[in-house]
């Protein structure tokens, strides 16, 4: 069994972050009201969102659950890369659902990364996305700042696909 390759597991849960590694913080406004929230939050811990947005994924269990191993593959042929990681928490509750995963050996990666949908007391849904991490492999030290700005550019990718999923679970079915 593969073990964590970071030491401040669960650090993505309520914070803070912890220093000497890149900070990512990103949050989108992805609807409103208990119906968004909930159909915002299945899709985030199904791994629908991941799935939806162009990553494959392999989880051991059918939505996040602690201890869960989820690999996420992104990419294809030698541009294409594999994170395996495993679910450190997750929450189910009435005003915050989602989890976060740690990174685990053989990860490009070293860190935590969150994934969290929000009701607001007016009904505002945000999803946020939380990480910090530090390249573990060769490749990613050498490729420098694009990691972090490739990992925004996910995170805003993700939002988007959540936003549309929340939105399509409106719309009309035949």
């Amino acid at each position: 069994m593969s073990t964590l390759t970071y030491p401040e597991v669960g650090a993505t849960r309520l914070g803070p972050l912890p220093g000497g590694y890149h900070h990512l913080h990103h949050r989108t406004l992805v609807g409103h009201g208990r119906a968004d929230f909930e159909a915002a939050g299945a899709a985030i811990t199904e791994f629908r969102m991941h799935r939806l947005s162009g990553a494959q994924v392999r989880a051991s269990a059918p939505r996040a659950e602690p201890g869960a191993s989820v690999r996420v593959a992104l990419g294809a042929g030698p541009l294409g890369f594999a994170a395996p990681c495993r679910v450190i928490w997750a929450e189910y509750g009435p005003e915050r659902i989602g989890f976060a995963y740690g990174t685990l050996t053989r990860h490009p990666e070293c860190g935590e990364e969150c994934f969290v949908a929000e009701l607001a007391d007016d009904g505002t849904v945000s999803f946020t996305v939380m990480a910090f991490s530090r390249p573990a492999r060769w490749y990613t030290r050498l490729a420098g700042p694009l990691v972090p700005m490739a990992q925004h550019w996910y995170a805003r990718h993700l939002g988007r696909t959540l936003r549309r999923i929340v939105a399509e679970g409106h719309a009309p079915r035949n």
